[in-house]
């Protein structure tokens, strides 16, 4: 995969991580703008290539009355503004074959979900829209078993694939990280590691997912040491309203502090 090939992305200096990064979900349009106008600052300066990433839906949600979106072609319009806005590439996750087609319309990278990261109809309609295809890493599945989802793709006619490891189920409520795969990915495709879905702690009693989002740098830093192609994370000027995923986010003032950190490690990684 070449990040060069993703309208809009600046900073393709190989020796350097990218980054996935934005709210869980688009919430409106100011919230949008504010995020990403900042990132793209910080980013722009540490030389980081970025692509914004916001959810036009969530269909995942552990109880019906939880947020689920504003309306999918709000959403999808407020993503391509951003990206008509700030000239950067823009993420978002598809769950429905119908999805692959309709957000292909409005962004640059298609995700398909690590829940439903095995359904062959999703990830074979997400690779034949021609978009560059994310697939998450599926919390119960082997590092090893990412080689067929990323087989999908290919044999669809799209080698535009990349891999994203956030996490694996450590019992009912926990998530680890296990940074030996993150090598044996890199085997199939550019690997990235999501930090803050990474520190999830789903299935809690109350149904909103909790989260340790004191342990985003440790992860990050751990991720960048181990030699991951690019970092995601999902950002917020207040986690505490974030419609969701508030319980792992990090707050958007903090962000510069550790992606300066992360370059830093980056280099000197870089030259051993």
């Amino acid at each position: 995969m070449q990040l060069s090939l993703i309208p809009k992305i600046k900073h393709t200096n190989a020796n350097n991580f990218f980054l996935l990064a934005g709210p869980c979900a688009i919430e409106g349009e100011a919230m949008a703008l504010e995020i990403a106008e900042k990132i793209v600052e910080i980013t722009n300066r540490l030389e980081i290539p970025f692509i914004f990433k916001g959810s036009f839906k969530k269909a995942n949600r552990s109880r019906i009355d939880s947020f689920s979106g504003i309306g999918d072609e709000k959403a999808l319009k407020i993503l391509r503004k951003v990206s008509d806005t700030f000239d950067v590439p823009t993420v978002t996750d598809i769950h429905d074959v119908s999805d692959a087609i309709k957000a292909a319309q409005y962004v640059d990278v298609l995700q398909i979900p690590a829940f439903l990261v095995r359904q062959t109809d999703l990830v074979v309609a997400a690779a034949k829209t021609g978009k560059l295809v994310n697939l998450k890493k599926g919390q119960f599945m082997s590092p090893e078993s990412m080689k067929h989802a990323v087989q999908k793709v290919i044999d669809s006619g799209n080698t535009q694939v990349m891999i994203t490891d956030r996490g694996t189920m450590f019992g009912y409520q926990d998530m680890i990280v296990d940074f030996r795969g993150i090598p044996v990915m890199q085997q199939y495709a550019p690997t990235i590691l999501d930090i803050t879905h990474s520190l999830q702690q789903p299935n809690q009693s109350s149904g909103v997912t909790g989260g340790k989002p004191e342990l985003i740098e440790t992860i990050a830093k751990a991720g960048i040491a181990v030699g991951v192609d690019g970092l995601f994370l999902e950002t917020h000027f207040d986690p505490s309203i974030a419609k969701s995923d508030g319980a792992n986010m990090l707050k958007l003032d903090y962000l510069e502090d550790l992606l300066t950190k992360l370059v830093a490690i980056r280099k000197t990684v870089n030259n051993f």
